[in-house]
């Protein structure tokens, strides 16, 4: 991976999806029903629920993510680092590629080696605050080099002689339905997993909601994580793929249906528009109501003020855009 690939533009997203008798992130303060602002009818879904699909996506597609279990072992990202480091300490090949301009670091490496093979001692060696060197240039490299996700969405770190904390180039807001919500009325229980057990709850669902997120990809964080125009080509597939690719019961029936993407001209960064979101509109269709929308066709979606922009500010501060939409939507510049 070269450095002079690592992307340098910014650009500010737009991401809707729609969610159909499912629950698209559940609430396990309130018996895991969806979230909901329930003053105004709105679904809400976290950033973090969205990066969950992106990265098991990500894994199924044989990309190396970070953020994981450990075998079907569930762990901190402190002890996810030791485990990933540990596995590096004895691949000669790979410790010539990470300290290939650092000879000083792979002589006091190899002297390591030399005294024991033993992944736990030379763990230990090397939280040593002696061999910093060491320790900044194994990060770095996993970093940039190793996991995708970190390389997008950054990560924190706070084992010893690895204290550091990288933003994620790639940011995007909590969803929120464009449309006002019902949820379903369901007697059915199910058994809701936890990290360390099992309980029952109703299963509860939303009967229609087209959820809109507003993101950033941001040129500066790029540089400290590695983040390359391959990654980002990447992301725009995974974030398109990734929710409808999730099996399991509760996630079914969620399709993306527009993605759109301001690439800015150089000396311009993020949030020249503001939330992009804000800019568009939905209504039920005539002799709907919003409480019996059920499905795409029963809304009006409204792109014009989005159009409009685009097109008054291109090759101003605006270089690009990226554009996919689903069969049933149409929306060009």
């Amino acid at each position: 991976m070269e450095e002079n690939n690592i992307i340098k533009n910014s650009s500010d997203f737009l991401f809707l999806y729609e969610a159909i008798q499912c629950n698209p992130n559940g609430d396990p303060d309130q018996e895991n029903k969806p979230r909901m602002d329930y003053d105004t009818k709105t679904n809400l879904v976290t950033d973090t629920r969205v990066k969950r699909f992106i990265r098991d996506y990500l894994k199924n597609n044989d990309y190396d993510i970070f953020v994981d279990m450990e075998g079907e072992r569930q762990v901190t990202m402190d002890q996810k680092l030791e485990f990933v480091v540990k596995r590096s300490l004895g691949d000669s090949k790979l410790i010539n590629v990470v300290f290939k301009d650092m000879p000083d670091a792979l002589k006091t490496y190899k002297k390591l080696l030399e005294k024991s093979k033993d992944s736990d001692i030379l763990w230990k060696e090397l939280k040593n605050k002696k061999l910093k060197e060491i320790n900044v240039a194994f990060l770095k490299y996993l970093i940039k080099k190793q996991f995708i996700d970190i390389r997008m969405f950054g990560s924190a770190f706070a084992v010893e002689g690895f204290n550091k904390a990288y933003t994620g180039p790639i940011q995007l807001n909590w969803g929120y339905s464009l449309n006002q919500v019902e949820l379903m009325d369901s007697s059915s229980i199910v058994t809701i997993m936890n990290e360390d057990s099992s309980t029952f709850g109703k299963d509860y669902r939303v009967h229609y909601s087209l959820l809109a997120f507003n993101g950033t990809i941001n040129r500066n964080a790029a540089q400290t994580t590695g983040l390359t125009t391959e990654d980002v080509k990447i992301f725009r597939d995974a974030i398109w793929h990734a929710i409808p690719a999730s099996p399991t019961r509760s996630k079914l029936n969620q399709y993306p249906k527009l993605y759109v993407e301001i690439i800015y001209n150089k000396g311009f960064s993020n949030g020249q528009f503001g939330d992009l979101r804000s800019i568009i509109q939905t209504k039920p269709i005539s002799g709907k109501t919003e409480k019996q929308v059920r499905k795409f066709s029963e809304l009006e979606l409204n792109l014009d003020g989005l159009k409009d922009l685009i097109q008054f500010h291109l090759d101003k501060e605006i270089k690009d855009v990226i554009i996919r939409t689903s069969q049933d939507l149409s929306f060009s510049v």
